[in-house]
């Protein structure tokens, strides 16, 4: 590859300069003559992504795409997480890009393919594969063209579709996709018995089923309590239910597995604040399984509207945050204190609440002000 980025003095200058102001070092002049600053700011920009992101990516001669191919990229640890639950003999990215995920997710295949559309960044990931000593074939191709010529048959096929319009708008639903997965879904199990497909945190877990009859299990990942991804995956057999998974990744929490359609058939139970309150973590909430929460882990609710949950003997298992609280009045609340304060189905938010009560932000305590059967209450960490 003849990226004059990776000369030794290029790679010394882009190292020396990792945190300074990318604005005012697009305003100077480069100091190589067969590199522009624009392409010395992008292989920053990469560095500086891949320190929080792809880390494993942090080595000499990798080359970095431009902004946007970054930020499509899947995190280093999602990946690492998908990696661990797929294996066999032929696997196929068709959307590679800037080729995390197929890094990861290939671990445990013998036959690896890459298809992707764009000529620069297949070469990209080529030469940084090279640089991996990782082995694949690369086709720089449309995945609609591979498709129709294809005649090959893979354990597993994996894509990311990509989620903006022709105006870089973000969309989400399956149809607005680029390709459009309910045009391609019966093809792509006609060369695998197993397709995974990763999709926004934003999407409709109800509006995926009803569009996806072949779906056999869902996985919602969050990484910290930030929900990244809505992973689904396809089956030609009929496995007659679906399996949904909720992942907080680094956070030492619980997975928490159940059956599509149980929070129909849950029962919630309800009560005014006892001595622990559970917070559960955003895939939980992302689910929508409020009543099947309550029933599961034998904890009463605080309102329909809450998702705060409540019980007297501690539960060491639940998926989210357990804190141990009293139930105060506002009048006991001293001005310039210190708390992280969590509003939820309470009129006002939290920057309205520190400025109504001169509070400050942060520290090791909670207020939580929300709402139970009974109408508005205020907890206070112990």
């Amino acid at each position: 590859m003849g990226n004059k980025t990776l000369n030794k003095e290029t790679q010394n200058y882009i190292n020396a300069n990792l945190t300074t102001d990318l604005h005012s070092l697009l305003l100077k002049k480069s100091p190589f003559p067969e590199v522009s600053m624009q392409e010395i700011v992008q292989q920053i920009k990469g560095k500086q992504v891949a320190q929080r992101k792809f880390p494993f990516l942090l080595k000499e001669g990798i080359v970095f795409p431009p902004q946007l191919n970054l930020e499509q990229s899947s995190s280093e640890k999602t990946a690492l997480y998908k990696s661990e639950i797929l294996k066999g003999k032929k696997f196929i990215d068709l959307t590679s890009g800037f080729g995390i995920d197929a890094y990861y997710l290939s671990r445990n295949f013998d036959e690896i393919t890459l298809i992707e559309q764009n000529s620069e960044l297949l070469e990209i990931v080529e030469h940084n594969w090279t640089v991996l000593e990782k082995k694949a074939k690369f086709i720089n191709q449309k995945l609609e063209d591979f498709l129709t010529k294809n005649k090959e048959s893979f354990d597993v096929v994996y894509l990311d579709p990509a989620r903006r319009d022709n105006n870089k708008n973000k969309v989400f639903l399956l149809e607005d996709l680029s390709p459009n997965i309910l045009e391609i879904q019966k093809k792509l199990l006609s060369i695998s018995n197993e397709v995974v497909i990763k999709l926004s945190p934003l999407i409709d877990l109800k509006y995926l089923v009803s569009v996806l009859p072949n779906i056999f299990r869902i996985e919602i990942i969050a990484l910290k309590n930030d929900v990244k991804e809505v992973v689904v995956f396809l089956s030609n057999e009929n496995f007659g239910k679906i399996i949904c998974k909720c992942i907080n990744l680094e956070s030492g929490e619980s997975d928490l597995e159940y059956q599509f359609g149980d929070e129909e058939n849950a029962n919630a139970t309800y009560s005014e604040p006892e001595k622990f309150i559970y917070i559960p973590n955003h895939s939980i909430l992302k689910a929508g399984i409020f009543n099947l929460i309550s029933e599961k882990f034998n904890l009463k609710k605080l309102h329909p509207n809450s998702h705060f949950y409540t019980s007297d003997e501690k539960i060491n298992n639940f998926p989210g945050r357990v804190i141990e609280v009293k139930v105060i009045d506002s009048k006991e609340i001293k001005k310039k204190e210190q708390f992280n304060i969590i509003s939820k189905n309470y009129p006002l938010k939290p920057e309205e609440l520190k400025k109504k009560y001169g509070l400050k932000d942060g520290g090791e305590h909670y207020l939580i002000f929300t709402q139970s059967k009974k109408g508005k209450i205020i907890l206070k960490s112990i």
